[in-house]
């Protein structure tokens, strides 16, 4: 019997309320299966840690991490803490070190919800985003100097390089051709961008050749916002940059439902460092201790953890259980149902079992 042990880190705000949904589930499905064990090892890395400590990551941090199959995480933020403090002191700072270099967000529209684009129908909805990670416009390359004064100078260096760029294509373009489909667009800005991003496309060309089964076109990133509303059912796999992916993601969650059912994977392709799962709706504090947070995208993700380790069939569970609860409107406030986190979850283990 296979036994994984992953580390769980929730974080802040609604981040210990969804991944403790999360890991219910999980242990469920490994108990029902019984093929494998999963033992959670909580780290409690958060802005209460960086109050205490001084720092969201102890000394040891990424080494400890190294010891993990993979990481399950909540959220990072608070209100009281520059949001730029918390993302760099925690995400980025684990992504990058760890060459998670690859950020996978799905994006469908599950089992009896609409899309929000009433011309659109459900299976028009139906995608995958693939995001360099690693580099880009949160390459952390940049500074500030002259501090204070009316001539302030503030720089931020989108780092893009041949290496980098081929990597995350080829996996766009393997991902691509996984699906029935067998199309790719890839997302650019390189009318305006003249370096950086027409590197970017050059080196699409390049490794397309590798793919002949596979069609691709190019998409301007703010034309990609108007196909996405008005012509959903042209897109399949998409690859794009850490910036374009990043707000591009969270308007495909909005037009498939909810950014609560959203979930993306961290992913180090060679396995060497750990992988890491989470949702990508944040911390909302607005919701935090209210008990009614969407617990679907973090289950969701933990689906993709499973199947990243291998266990396809748990996957296929967990995902059968979270359509049967939105087909059945069993289901919180933000998808139009009336029940709260816990509710949800013992909606999921119900369907489980």
């Amino acid at each position: 019997m296979t036994a994984y042990t992953i580390a769980s880190m929730p974080g802040d705000g609604i981040g210990p309320e969804v991944v403790e949904s999360a890991i219910a589930v999980v242990t469920a499905v490994a108990k029902k299966l019984g093929t494998f064990t999963v033992k959670f090892e909580e780290l409690p890395w958060g802005t209460a840690f960086y109050k205490e400590t001084g720092s969201y990551l102890p000394p040891d941090g990424l080494d400890t991490l190294k010891k993990y199959d993979a990481v399950l995480f909540g959220a990072v933020g608070a209100p009281d803490v520059p949001d730029a403090v918390s993302l760099w002191g925690l995400l980025l700072a684990m992504r990058g070190p760890l060459q998670q270099y690859v950020n996978v967000r799905p994006v469908r529209c599950l089992r009896g919800i609409q899309p929000v684009v009433r011309s659109a129908k459900p299976q028009d909805i139906d995608w995958v985003f693939v995001r360099e990670n690693s580099e880009g416009e949160y390459a952390g390359q940049g500074g500030r100097s002259h501090k204070g004064f009316d001539w302030e100078v503030a720089t931020e260096v989108g780092v893009f390089t041949r290496h980098g760029i081929r990597r995350i294509m080829r996996y766009a373009f393997e991902t691509a051709r996984s699906r029935p489909r067998k199309l790719l667009t890839v997302v650019s800005k390189s009318n305006a961008q003249r370096f950086g991003l027409v590197l970017w496309d050059e080196v699409a060309e390049e490794i397309s050749l590798e793919y002949p089964d596979v069609k691709w076109d190019k998409m301007l990133v703010d034309a990609m916002t108007v196909r996405m509303v008005i012509h959903p059912e042209s897109l399949d796999t998409i690859v794009g940059t850490n910036l374009h992916i990043d707000i591009l993601s969270d308007l495909a969650a909005a037009l498939a439902g909810s950014v609560g059912i959203a979930p993306s994977a961290n992913i180090d392709p060679t396995r060497v460092n750990p992988s890491m799962f989470e949702p990508i709706h944040g911390s909302a504090f607005d919701i935090t201790g209210m008990g009614i947070a969407n617990p679907l995208g973090t289950v969701w993700s933990s689906a993709m953890m499973l199947e990243f380790l291998g266990e396809k069939k748990a996957a296929e569970m967990i995902m059968a259980a979270i359509e049967s609860c939105t087909g059945d409107d069993e289901t919180t406030k933000d998808l139009g149902g009336t029940l709260n986190t816990k509710q949800v979850t013992q909606a999921l283990l119900n369907k489980l079992a």
